[in-house]
């Protein structure tokens, strides 16, 4: 039986692990829930799961789930999520805590040789030599959960890295594929959180509209798979139904397609090497009836050369990209900024950035904290400019 912790329960990565884990009770069992403040949410899942021990980012909601849960040990704030990533009776630890807070608790479960079902690609595009030089010196294996990335991980697996060719990353569009720039300016963050195909977070679901998550996903794959990032292309795919495909240097094409829904790669997460049976409906292509491919218009959605503009300059430069990211998303829903503007304070906070080497986290950190108050001035700078 595989011991599992899990980071972010709350979310729907981790509210999708629970669901799966509940069918095969007798391949897993939960030793660990950590989350921000859900506290409600939370108290059920300790009631059906029975943990030993809970984190609970918030300190207030910390201590209120102190007061009226009883027979688990709860911990607080982020030297308690520490605590819970590197928890002795765990086998595997599920990242899935949303953004660049599960860094440092995701390095830590690798610094305790805890195996990482990765859902926060974050933490590689902030810290990606960091993490896999880690993983790699203490043989703790990072399975993808990303439905593009684990796509990728079955693609390559039995095969030689240096037959690859290229690697494809998907992606839906989102709900703006066929808008205008002109039409861009206008749209609402309600609009934007209709997604046409997948049920995620807030962050995550805007990251998709402008297409952001996609070149984050990029760094991501360059450093799951060593791959260079000339090496790694983007497609758009409405259907979502291929998830990503591998080239080979024969011009063959190995392809990994089902219907979206995140229990399939979150299954094979937690099981992997096995499959588990029954996860997901199985894919009729002849109910799908056709499936279409174009490239991404970059001038629509200029996130794209910006995150590949950062991983080529490398160092601090993919942390403050992410962090500038998450700060705009942040003042695009509060309605602080429009649409378009996401992408033009992640770039402007660029370009006022010294990149550093990124070789120790300390540094990584710093960038974090520079990147986060820098673009908080940019978008007060945005917003002097229209009054």
């Amino acid at each position: 039986m595989k011991r599992l912790v899990i980071l972010g329960s709350s979310g729907s990565i981790g509210r999708n692990t629970l669901d799966v884990v509940s069918k095969y009770p007798d391949k897993f069992r939960v030793v660990g829930l950590a989350v921000k403040r859900n506290i409600n949410l939370l108290l059920e899942q300790i009631e059906k799961f029975r943990p030993e021990i809970v984190g609970v980012y918030d300190e207030a909601a910390a201590e209120q789930l102190r007061r009226v849960c009883s027979g688990v040990r709860v911990v607080s704030g982020m030297e308690g999520l520490k605590e819970i990533a590197g928890f002795d009776n765990t086998d595997l630890v599920v990242s899935a805590i949303v953004g660049s807070q599960g860094l440092i608790p995701t390095y830590e479960a690798i610094i305790a040789g805890k195996d990482i079902a990765l859902a926060t690609k974050e933490v590689l595009v902030m810290a990606g030599k960091i993490i896999m030089k880690e993983a790699s010196k203490r043989g703790v294996k990072i399975i993808p959960v990303d439905s593009e990335h684990s796509a990728l991980f079955q693609c390559l697996e039995g095969r030689r890295i240096e037959d690859v060719d290229r690697l494809i990353l998907t992606a839906s569009g989102g709900p703006f594929l066929r808008k205008t720039k002109t039409e861009l300016e206008k749209v609402t963050p309600d609009e934007a959180l209709q997604h046409p195909t997948w049920d995620m977070g807030k962050k995550i679901t805007i990251d998709s509209a402008t297409l952001m998550n996609k070149g984050l996903e990029v760094i991501e794959a360059y450093w799951l798979f060593g791959i260079p990032v000339e090496k790694i292309d983007i497609v758009l795919h409405p259907q979502s139904i291929v998830h990503s495909m591998v080239r080979f240097i024969d011009g063959s094409i190995i392809a990994q397609m089902s219907v979206p829904d995140m229990r399939g790669p979150i299954s094979y997460a937690l099981s992997y090497p096995e499959r588990l049976r029954d996860v997901i409906r199985p894919l009729n292509l002849s109910e799908i009836g056709e499936l279409t491919f174009e490239e991404p218009d970059p001038e629509r959605f200029p996130s794209i050369p910006l995150t590949y503009k950062a991983l080529k300059t490398g160092g601090t430069m993919p942390c403050v990209l992410n962090t500038a990211n998450e700060v705009a998303v942040n003042a695009f829903l509060n309605r602080d900024i429009s649409f378009p503007e996401i992408v033009k304070v992640v770039s402007y906070t660029m370009e006022r950035h010294d990149t550093g080497s990124g070789d120790s986290l300390e540094e990584i950190l710093q960038a974090y904290e520079w990147a986060k108050g820098e673009a908080v001035k940019i978008i007060k700078e945005f917003q002097k400019a229209k009054e």
